[in-house]
């Protein structure tokens, strides 16, 4: 049985949410964290499908960031709760929609490719916009975690979407300046429901209890 599924961001990995997982679990939630690191759209899709059908009852998926372009595609959840995600339409890539919509100066994160063509962030940058409103030494540790990706997420590419049929909520933080407006409220839009907290990119660092209050919530509404 598995209550939630937890889908980590770009440049990110399930060890960043595991003092979410770990306070869910003290509630009595059983969690997956599947690791979709350098996998394709369909195939994270499909491995976070396979978790949803082996579950006797519809869990709730969580997609952080980038997490929530798979989020967004997976069926057979109870609910979708998407944290300051993308959320893209059929045809829709994030390069297209960064190309269509620049930004402001001090939006999105700063990334370099290394010598493996990857890209890397930008240390301080992320310390600052990933995790602006995170307690120090979880912050350090968590840009620590932080690992290269491949140009290639950029050019994820939905077949086929979900979130226009499954209950969702959509968290948004006063304080992201990761994704360049107005973007957000393209994504919100798409979603049941929307709250707004006063938090940076990743409240499930800055206020994992609210969050898995978030997540308890859903549920209810999803099982009533």
């Amino acid at each position: 049985m598995t209550d939630v599924i937890i889908l980590h961001g770009a440049w990110h990995q399930p060890a960043h949410y595991t003092e979410l997982a770990d306070l869910l679990r003290t509630r009595d939630l059983s969690v997956e964290m599947p690791d979709l690191y350098e996998l394709s759209l369909a195939e994270s899709t499909a491995k976070v499908e396979a978790i949803v059908t082996e579950s006797p009852k519809p869990p709730v998926v969580v997609g952080h960031s980038f997490g929530g372009v798979t989020a967004g595609t997976v069926r057979g959840a109870a609910g979708l709760i998407f944290l300051n995600s993308w959320i893209l339409d059929v045809g829709e890539s994030p390069a297209a929609l960064l190309e269509q919509t620049p930004g402001e100066p001090g939006e999105g994160l700063l990334a370099f490719p290394d010598a493996d063509g990857r890209l890397r962030l930008d240390p301080d940058d992320a310390r600052a916009k990933l995790y602006g409103d995170v307690e120090e030494s979880v912050a350090t540790r968590a840009v620590e975690l932080l690992r290269p990706e491949p140009p290639s997420i950029f050019a994820a590419t939905p077949t086929r979407v979900s979130w226009r049929d499954t209950p969702s909520i959509y968290l948004r933080g006063q304080q992201d300046r990761t994704i360049a407006m107005p973007l957000p409220d393209r994504f919100a839009a798409r979603c049941s429901r929307t709250e707004t907290w006063d938090t940076s990119h990743s409240p499930y660092l800055s206020r994992p209890a609210a969050v898995g209050d978030l997540i308890q919530r859903q549920r209810a509404r999803a099982a009533s």
